[in-house]
């Protein structure tokens, strides 16, 4: 009778309806199947449940979307539901109140039905970050969700994070960018540096670039010696040398840094020698001929201020005649020391030994200095004049000292013999000539000093490297 009921309404799915009641087995089935037509989806939902069938009133609440009862169905069955149809209803739920961007409670439901694209979205949103670096350290290597993740941990600046992601799959060059666009520069050159990438040169560049830029010379110093490119950082310590000399800061400071300059180009050194010994050799030549003349002589700036704080100190300690040796040495350095510094010091000296002759030179290199301003240069013609009125300028004799050469008779500060030309070298530890044989040499910064002056010492007194 339903059936041609449906046929005189034309009612197609009605028929098919009637159809499918004919094949079933039982008559309970029937009755549910006809309950969940007329919508009444309790009934059909207790007829199942009273026949013992869960499973089929499962099915029912998936074809009606109603994901809380299935949910609820399954969690009574004792345990006889199906795993995947429990997943399924988790993420269902889930979209749900993602739908209604209740992400919190869309976290709990995905989190449950391991849907950890979804759970990545819900973290994201809700800035739970901790939640969201859980879950990249959860995925196993490979795991395509680990590119997204990066992509996220680079949005908000989670730098570490995101290279770990970028690890995790294999993607390296990825990983350094990241580094490189949240300013982690020194993570990208460890990257770099670890993992063999070639462009670790290019990377070192813009990371020190962007460092001189923020004005971090220090910090640049301190990136290309972990990178193994000492020259590059002598010169940029070089630059903060003379930067300080120019504004007249503590000597002793600026001496410390002209003596790390010169350590890193000797650590270059000993590095290409050691590293290229079959190959060619001209490498260094070439760099270094590059280079300002204080690297082709990298103790230069180290000596001037090494002689310059020890003639102060024999000035102070009363000891004139040392003072003025060790001053005189100084004019060698005029690239290196404010030529103020050199010649006032000079002066201050050759007139407090009684050599008003060098005294009156300096004066005049002075007064000739286009570094001197106005008002000083006035001082400096008042201070010659109440000099000179008092003394002529001659030089009082000295003692003298024998030239180990020719065995002429010069006067104790000159470095040179007037009759040989025999060039004297200068002790390190006590700014004087030296004409003793018997010598020292500092096996790092090759100088050399007098065997009995350095008894008293354990250090280079130029370099500080200990003795052996």
């Amino acid at each position: 009778m339903a059936e041609k009921a449906f046929v005189r309404c034309s009612d197609y799915q009605g028929i098919q309806f009637v159809k499918r009641l004919k094949v079933l087995d039982s008559s309970s089935k029937q009755n549910a199947e006809v309950a969940a037509y007329f919508k009444r989806f309790e009934d059909a939902e207790r007829i199942y449940l009273e026949m013992d069938r869960r499973d089929l009133a499962v099915d029912l609440r998936v074809k009606l979307g109603d994901w809380f009862k299935v949910v609820q169905l399954l969690k009574t069955g004792g345990g006889a539901g199906d795993d995947t149809i429990l997943i399924q209803a988790w993420n269902a739920i889930g979209d749900y109140y993602a739908d209604r961007q209740k992400w919190q409670h869309a976290v709990t439901y995905y989190a449950q039905g391991k849907n950890q694209e979804r759970l990545a979205e819900c973290y994201y949103i809700l800035e739970d970050y901790d939640g969201l670096e859980k879950l990249a350290s959860s995925l196993p290597e490979n795991h395509p969700l680990l590119h997204s993740l990066a992509k996220m941990f680079v949005t908000v600046g989670m730098c570490e994070q995101a290279v770990h992601c970028y690890i995790k799959i294999g993607k390296m060059k990825e990983a350094i960018d990241s580094c490189v666009e949240l300013n982690q520069w020194d993570q990208a050159v460890n990257l770099a540096k670890k993992h063999n990438i070639k462009e670790i040169d290019s990377l070192l560049a813009k990371y020190a670039t962007y460092l001189l830029e923020k004005d971090k010379i220090l910090s640049a110093v301190e990136l290309y010696h972990k990178a193994n490119h000492f020259i590059e950082a002598a010169k940029l310590l070089i630059k903060v040398a003379s930067s300080a000399s120019e504004q007249s800061l503590n000597p002793l400071k600026i001496k410390k840094i002209y003596v790390l300059a010169a350590l890193l180009v000797e650590k270059f050194r000993t590095v290409l020698k050691d590293t290229e010994k079959q190959a060619d050799h001209s490498k260094e030549d070439m760099l270094l001929s590059t280079e300002s003349s204080l690297l082709d002589n990298p103790w230069r700036g180290a000596e001037a201020y090494h002689y310059f704080l020890m003639a102060q100190r024999y000035l102070y300690a009363g000891k004139i005649e040392s003072a003025l040796t060790t001053t005189l040495v100084l004019r060698e350095y005029e690239g290196v020391l404010p030529l103020v510094d050199i010649y006032s010091l000079l002066a201050l000296c050759s007139c407090a030994a009684g050599t008003f002759s060098l005294c009156s030179k300096a004066l005049i290199k002075l007064e000739s200095s286009k570094e001197l301003s106005e008002d000083l240069r006035i001082l400096y013609d008042q201070l010659s004049l109440q000099i000179f009125t008092r003394h002529p300028p001659k030089d009082k004799v000295l003692g003298h000292i024998i030239c180990p050469s020719c065995g002429a008779e010069i006067s104790d500060w000159s470095f040179a013999c007037s009759t040989c030309n025999m060039k004297f070298p200068i002790c390190v530890a006590t700014g004087q000539p030296q004409l003793s044989s018997q010598l020292w040499i500092c096996q790092v910064c090759k100088h050399r000093a007098n065997t009995v002056d350095m008894k008293s010492t354990r250090n280079c007194p130029l370099c500080h490297t200990p003795k052996p």
